[in-house]
């Protein structure tokens, strides 16, 4: 009966001890190792994209004859905008345009219209290559093109490098008629666009694929050796090893595109949907693993947003088609709310967290449809992704750390993701740290335990942090309330170690000197 007594109190004790256990609460916090080395991550990643469609271009950062424009059409409020996120480069002119574009209709002083037969509307080609690098340079970007890989073929891809970036030749010379001595010296060039979808003209399968990319690229390299050059790809092997197999000596970088939350998720909805990208990008590299070429080539996830875009009536239809008129709805500001901001630092810190092998990003677009900059006629509102690209941009070092994250999770139905989400810059010295913090909880502030013992040592009593958050997480900028959502600074406490990030909220954190 003692025994009998005995095993049933031991019982006990290791359920109350299970109990306990399972009740600890998890520490929302990181850890460092102390002897890590800073790696140096591509400001690149911050790049953005622009495609002819809707009122990207023409109505956006193009629109000649406004009160708002230069002499050379552009809105300068829209320069003015940009220059504050410090961009490095921009992708145009698509997108599914691209691959049913000429780039011949696009240059000289003889232009005319033509229909866009992706989107089904008529493009008046006054915005063109010309315009399109002078435009990158007055904000400050490496123009980065994208070539017609549908309807087009490798020669006129290698045309028009040769227009861009030569002195001799037809091509060169046609330039040169246009008013441009010089070479605009274009870097960076995309062979294709999303060719392996059925929504793409000219769509290729994967058997013609390989070659088409490899052809071009022999051609465009020929015309210039010093290109940078891009392939569309997929985070699928399928198609992904394929091309690597046959074309992957000639390239830099794959393309990988990622839209993730329709066009109307919820705010909850979007937090579940923050993981999603470094799948994608785990993918890849997977892929890259296999062929052997990680290292040589990289990464470019060259169009990333949370939201698709909304686009009925596409491919084509024609101007006729009553639901091109819908597309007005990309433009309704309060579709842009804290759920984007947080999924976009996320995304940003994903790819600092994979910084070895991503280099070059591309938020798409960067004005109007979903794009963080909403422009009209009298003038622009910042939307949270905005301000989200502005932080990124201006305040994080120029080093990212790795990271052991722990993190609480939260739960919407059957889904959950870590609330938590965290990336570490440094400067050289690693005296001076900013910690990029994602709390994605609707409404609950959660305290955050950062690793101050190898963050400079002494735990300091409080620090520096800018805040980007709302008074809910369906927060969001609109004309007459265009700072609504704006960061602001504030100093936080540091009690036992940790401090209290607000609900939805976007913490850039810096700690040291």
């Amino acid at each position: 009966m003692k025994k009998f007594s005995l095993t049933i109190i031991s019982l006990v004790c290791l359920l109350a001890s299970a109990q306990l256990y399972a009740q600890t609460p998890v520490v929302n916090g990181f850890r460092l190792e102390k002897e890590t080395q800073p790696q140096v991550y591509d400001r690149m990643i911050f790049g953005q994209f622009i495609e002819h469609f809707h009122r990207q271009i023409y109505g956006g950062i193009f629109e000649p004859g406004s009160a708002l424009s230069d002499k050379d059409g552009f809105r300068t409020d829209v320069i003015e905008a940009l220059r504050e996120l410090k961009i490095p480069i921009v992708r145009w002119p698509g997108g599914c345009f691209v691959s049913s574009y000429h780039w011949l209709d696009g240059v000289g002083p003889n232009r005319q219209p033509s229909l866009d037969k992706a989107w089904g509307v008529a493009d008046p080609n006054t915005f063109g290559t010309i315009e399109f690098v002078k435009w990158c340079r007055k904000i400050g970007a490496e123009p980065f093109i994208c070539t017609n890989a549908g309807t087009g073929t490798a020669e006129e891809m290698s045309d028009w490098v040769e227009y861009c970036n030569l002195n001799i030749g037809k091509y060169a010379q046609l330039r040169k008629s246009h008013g441009v001595e010089e070479p605009l010296d274009v870097k960076y060039w995309s062979i294709g666009n999303e060719n392996y979808g059925s929504w793409e003209l000219g769509a290729k399968t994967v058997a013609e694929w390989g070659p088409l990319v490899r052809e071009s690229a022999k051609l465009m390299k020929a015309a210039d050796p010093h290109v940078k050059l891009f392939a569309a790809a997929t985070a699928g092997e399928d198609w992904t090893l394929p091309l690597l197999q046959t074309a992957g000596k000639y390239l830099n970088y794959v393309s990988i595109h990622g839209y993730y939350g329709g066009t109307s998720s919820t705010y909850l909805e979007s937090m579940m949907r923050t993981e999603q990208p470094a799948a994608g990008i785990s993918s890849t590299i997977a892929i890259l693993e296999k062929s052997k070429l990680r290292g040589k080539v990289k990464i470019a996830f060259d169009e990333w947003n949370l939201r698709g875009w909304y686009h009925p009536g596409f491919p084509g239809g024609g101007a006729e088609n009553p639901l091109i008129a819908e597309r007005d709805k990309n433009d309704i500001n309060s579709t842009y709310t804290m759920a984007d901001a947080l999924f976009s630092a996320c995304f940003l810190n994903t790819c600092l967290r994979n910084s070895n092998d991503v280099e070059i990003g591309g938020f798409s677009p960067i004005v109007n449809t979903r794009g963080a900059l909403f422009v009209h006629p009298k003038g622009i509102v910042k939307r949270t992704t905005f301000h989200v690209l502005q932080l990124y941009a201006n305040k994080l070092e120029k080093n990212v750390l790795p990271v052991q994250a722990t993190s609480e999770d939260l739960v919407n139905g059957n889904n959950k993701t870590p609330v938590l989400d965290v990336a570490v810059t440094c400067n050289d010295a690693k005296t001076r740290f900013v910690l990029a913090v994602v709390n994605k909880h609707p409404d609950k502030a959660i305290e955050f335990a950062p690793d101050f013992a190898n963050l400079g040592g002494a735990t300091p009593r409080q620090v520096s942090a800018t805040i980007l958050s709302g008074a809910s997480p369906d927060d969001y900028n609109d004309i007459g309330a265009e700072n609504r959502v704006a960061p602001y600074e504030k100093v936080l406490k540091v009690e036992k170690g940790k401090v209290l990030l607000p609900p939805h909220s976007l913490v850039l954190i810096a700690v040291g000197k």
